[in-house]
């Protein structure tokens, strides 16, 4: 097994979060995309990170828009992951999303919303890392959605206890 293979391996058995990225082009139109590499950098100021591959075709859009809002999904929120992991489809066309005061496309029933100003962008192999100021945020209060060996699971039954 190379260690490529063995790194999917073990990266595949880490359970994530899911979050799914959000902005708007210089035409004002909604690019969003699902994402599981998403981490809290600083408090002080409050920074947070996520990274985009380089093959990704909106990746020079997050990276010069200035500002994202990352989306928390909930664990009812499946559909919306394989959503914005689609490709070749509308993606706002089939989800509920308004438009924010900062003019970022936020998805309806989140677990929580963080919106960002752009901070700093940090080359890193095949990805670029984006990490943002955070400038407004959202909390419904509700369990989040994980990924697991390639599945979607919600906190499971007992957990907290």
């Amino acid at each position: 097994m190379s260690n490529t293979d063995r790194f999917k391996e073990i990266m595949g058995n880490y359970p994530t979060g899911v979050t799914v990225v959000t902005t708007t082009d210089e035409k004002g139109m909604p690019l969003g995309l699902t994402v599981n590499s998403f981490a809290s950098v600083s408090l002080d100021p409050l920074l947070v990170l996520w990274s985009i591959d380089h093959k990704v075709n909106s990746k020079k859009v997050f990276e010069t828009s200035g500002k994202f809002a990352v989306h928390v999904l909930a664990s009812d929120q499946a559909d919306i992951c394989s959503l914005f992991a689609s490709k070749g489809i509308d993606r706002f066309k089939n989800c509920e999303w308004s438009l924010s005061d900062h003019n970022l496309p936020i998805i309806k029933g989140a677990a929580g919303v963080l919106q960002c100003t752009s901070y700093k962008t940090v080359e890193a192999g095949d990805h670029t890392i984006l990490i943002g100021e955070v400038i407004d945020i959202e909390s419904a209060e509700k369990e989040p959605l994980l990924y697991h060996k390639r599945k979607f699971a919600g906190i499971p039954e007992g957990f907290y206890q």
